[in-house]
C-alpha cells in the first residue's frame, strides 16, 4: 500500500484535520504563544490556517494559471475581532469552500502552484498536510494530545522529503546544502500497522540527496513511535526527546533538521 492517499482521501482529511484543530482550540486562550511558532498566538496561527484554505480555495475555484495576490483573496485575514465563536465559524467555512473547490474542480486540473506539480493534486496534498502539521503546533500551544492516522502521518514525511528535494532542485541555498558522500539518515517509526511504509533512508551524494522506503544501517537514526518521528522531523519535538531514540552522529541530524523545516 502506498502512502499517497488519493483525491478524495485528501478532500475527507482537510475538513476532519481542520475539525480537530477546531476542537483542540475550542476554549483554548487564543492569546497564548505557541512553542513551535513563537511568532505566533494561538489565534493568529488559526488565522494562518484559514487564509490558506481561502487562498488555495481562490486559486483552484478560478483555475488561476498564476499566483493570487493575498489581498485579492475575499475573507482571508477573518473576523474582526477575538470573538472565539466567529473564528471557529470562519475556520470551517473556509474548509468547506476548499474541499467544495477541489471537488467540483476534480483531480488533475490544471492551476498554479509553486509546487513540482501544477494541478489540483498537488494543493489537495498540501493543505491537508499544512493543517495537520499546524494542529500539532495547536495541540502544543493549548496543551491537548495529537493524535493521527498512521497513514496520514506517512504521507506528511513523504511529503516533506519531496519539498526539500523541489527546494534543492529549485535553488534553495539552504537545502542545496544537503549533500556530501557517505552520509545518510534513517527515520524508523515502530508502532504502525502492516501496508504502512514508515521507514525512510535519506541518502547524500555529491549532487545532493536522495531518499527512499528502506530499512538500513545510517549515520544516524530516529526511532519512536509515529507521530513522534513526524514531529521530530518537522521540528515539533525537541530530539532530544525521551519520546523518541536517536543513535548516531546528532550533529547530522541538526544539520538536516535546520535546513527542512518547510511550514
Amino acid at each position: 500500500m502506498t502512502t499517497l492517499l488519493g483525491y478524495d482521501r485528501y478532500g475527507h482529511e482537510i475538513t476532519a484535520q481542520t475539525d480537530l484543530l477546531r476542537a483542540a482550540i475550542a476554549g483554548a486562550d487564543l492569546s497564548a504563544q505557541v512553542p513551535s511558532c513563537p511568532e505566533w498566538t494561538l489565534g493568529q496561527l488559526a488565522r494562518h490556517v484559514g487564509g490558506a484554505h481561502r487562498w488555495v480555495e481562490a486559486i483552484v475555484r478560478t483555475r488561476a494559471e498564476q499566483d493570487i495576490p493575498e489581498d485579492q483573496v475575499p475573507d482571508i485575514e477573518g473576523p474582526a475581532g477575538d470573538d472565539p465563536a466567529a473564528l471557529d465559524a470562519w475556520l470551517a467555512d473556509g474548509a468547506a469552500k476548499l474541499v467544495g473547490a477541489l471537488r467540483e474542480a476534480g483531480p488533475g486540473t490544471g492551476v498554479w502552484s509553486w509546487g513540482w506539480e501544477r494541478n489540483t493534486d498537488f494543493w489537495a496534498r498540501r493543505l491537508t498536510h499544512e493543517t495537520v502539521i499546524h494542529r500539532v503546533d495547536a495541540a502544543l500551544a493549548a496543551g491537548v494530545p495529537f493524535e493521527v492516522a498512521p497513514d496520514v502521518a506517512a504521507d506528511t514525511i513523504d511529503e516533506l522529503l519531496q519539498l526539500v528535494g523541489f527546494a534543492a532542485a529549485s535553488g534553495d541555498p539552504e537545502a542545496a546544502e544537503l549533500r556530501g558522500p557517505g552520509n545518510t539518515l534513517h527515520f524508523h517509526a515502530t508502532d504502525v500497522p502492516g501496508g504502512v511504509d514508515a521507514e525512510w533512508l535519506v541518502e547524500f551524494g555529491e549532487e545532493g540527496f536522495g531518499w527512499r522506503h528502506a530499512h538500513g544501517k545510517a549515520t544516524v537514526a530516529v526511532r519512536g513511535p509515529l507521530t513522534d518521528v513526524l514531529r521530530v522531523v518537522y521540528r515539533r519535538l525537541p530530539v532530544d526527546s525521551e519520546r523518541v531514540e536517536v543513535l548516531g552522529d546528532t550533529e547530522l541530524l541538526d544539520f538536516w533538521l535546520e535546513r527542512t523545516s518547510f511550514t
